[in-house]
């Protein structure tokens, strides 16, 4: 059997069940996997109504009658040869997205969750962290994305030390993935004209935000620190403890939120943070199991020490991941990553789908 015959027989499994409601836990995962299923029927059927067409008309072509025919019969051949391709590119998509390849249902789709960090390089590197904040948010903009700044570390400069943001409608995870990593940048700082070229580094986390009551959290795990909170400098700029700092025990994950005016509201974001940074862990350990399993290169090399250099002498974009190039780098710093987002996309799908056959 196919592939393909055995999801027909597992989606026909599925449908039996459902004459049993009874016999049913969880309707939201099974209405989410019977989504999927029916979405790769339906390709199914495409592929096979292409197929049988592709075999008559190659029926025609060999028996050579009617050289107009024939004639039609290839041109016709050409374009479903072309549509064939494109069928079995998306029937490898929801294959890979079945097999828990692609994201897991257990998260929002409409929200995602983006923390920046400055690394090495001092002030440099501050300032980098917040023209990387700003490419974002553009970015996200021109999606239909709306960003919302939970919680954030200014520098007196202008700069961010650390930033976390929600991002909200459409499915900003999937616009996002590709950038979790260390992003490097190379340039001569605005006080040594003339001088040296210095290298900064900007971590960015992006994390998918769990559905509710997927990631469970025991209260004796954690504890709560309630502060006052800061701002540029250090400066406290609330007289009343609201900012609230979450440990998580058993992992030493440290969330804090200090941006809303009142205590509960900074810890319900704390909590989502937390919940978030669980979840990311767990899909980490489950992928880099994958990854062993499959050898793959691209996914790991997604979480690469140095994902992508900014090299302003050059006017230069490099992602280390795809050994990829492009000249652009004030078009990109204003928000334009599309054909970043895509080089990536490709190059991870070739990955995901290159051991799924659909045909024998």
């Amino acid at each position: 059997m196919t592939i393909l015959d055995n999801i027909q027989k597992e989606y026909d499994e599925m449908m039996d069940k459902l004459s049993r409601p009874e016999e049913i836990d969880d309707w939201e995962s099974l209405g989410e996997k019977k989504k999927i299923l029916e979405e790769i029927i339906s390709k199914k059927n495409e592929l096979e109504k292409t197929n049988k067409k592709l075999s008559e008309n190659k029926e025609v072509i060999k028996e050579g009658d009617d050289e107009d025919l024939v004639f039609m019969a290839k041109e016709e051949n050409e374009i479903l040869e072309k549509e064939k391709e494109e069928i079995i590119k998306e029937l490898k998509r929801l294959i890979a997205e079945k097999e828990g390849r692609g994201e897991s249902t257990d998260v929002k789709k409409d929200t995602a969750i983006i923390e920046i960090r400055a690394g090495a390089g001092g002030d440099e590197s501050s300032l980098f962290a917040a023209e990387l904040l700003e490419m974002y948010k553009r970015y996200l903009e021109s999606k239909g994305v709306e960003t919302k700044i939970l919680d954030e570390s200014k520098t007196e400069q202008g700069g961010l030390k650390a930033v976390t943001a929600k991002l909200k409608n459409k499915d900003p995870y999937s616009l996002m993935k590709y950038e979790g990593g260390v992003h490097r940048v190379q340039r001569v700082p605005e006080t040594e004209k003339g001088g040296r070229v210095h290298t900064s580094t900007v971590s960015v986390a992006v994390l998918s935000e769990p559905k509710k009551g997927k990631i469970k959290i025991d209260p004796k795990d954690i504890r709560v620190q309630t502060c006052k909170a800061s701002g540029p400098g250090g400066q406290y700029v609330n007289t009343r403890e609201t900012a609230v700092r979450i440990f998580h025990d058993p992992t030493g994950l440290i969330v804090t939120s200090q941006n809303e005016r009142s205590l509960q509201q900074n810890k319900e974001i704390a909590m989502t943070l937390l919940e978030a940074k669980l979840h990311e862990k767990k899909e980490r350990e489950r992928r880099e199991k994958e990854e062993k399993e499959r050898q793959s290169q691209i996914r790991s090399g997604m979480r690469a020490e140095k994902i992508r250099t900014y090299n302003f002498m050059q006017n230069r974009v490099t992602d280390h991941r795809i050994d990829q190039s492009w000249y652009k780098l004030e078009e990109i710093l204003q928000g334009d990553l599309d054909e970043i987002i895509n080089a990536l996309r490709d190059a991870e799908e070739r990955e995901d789908y290159r051991d799924i056959v659909i045909e024998e």
